[in-house]
């Protein structure tokens, strides 16, 4: 029997699929919770300012655990390198967004804000459909 010269890709561990499903999920739960927390404020309930920005740490909190989680997907996990890319994206623009929104450059911060949604929406249906 010979050893065939392409290296064979196996399943990634559970755990790392399932670690990654969670930090995904509860990513997309904040910012979720982000833009509603933001209606809420623009629409006269300054209270929600707070909650918002409060929300906001949580939610990065979690994109954190996601790109972590991504990142032992690839290693050791030996699945694929782009949800590691793709998280760390999506940290680089939701700390851009931090910025913004602290600076109230509110015409950049909302678009910013749904594009992380768009990108943290398929990271997450990813994770649910094609990750296993």
């Amino acid at each position: 029997m010979s050893v065939s010269s392409t290296a064979r890709r196996t399943r990634a561990p559970g755990w790392t699929v399932w670690s990654l499903r969670a930090g995904a999920t509860l990513h997309l739960l904040g910012v979720l919770g982000q833009a509603a927390l933001a209606g809420l404020f623009v629409t006269g309930d300054v209270d929600m300012l707070t909650w918002h920005r409060g929300n906001g740490g949580f939610t990065h909190a979690m994109l954190y655990l996601q790109l972590v989680s991504a990142i032992l997907l690839w290693r050791p996990g030996r699945g694929p390198l782009w949800p590691a890319g793709a998280s760390a994206a999506l940290v680089a623009a939701e700390t851009l967004q931090i910025m913004l929104g602290q600076e109230r450059v509110i015409a950049a911060h909302f678009p910013l804000g749904m594009a992380v949604f768009g990108a943290s929406a398929v990271m997450t249906a990813w994770t649910w459909r094609g990750a296993a």
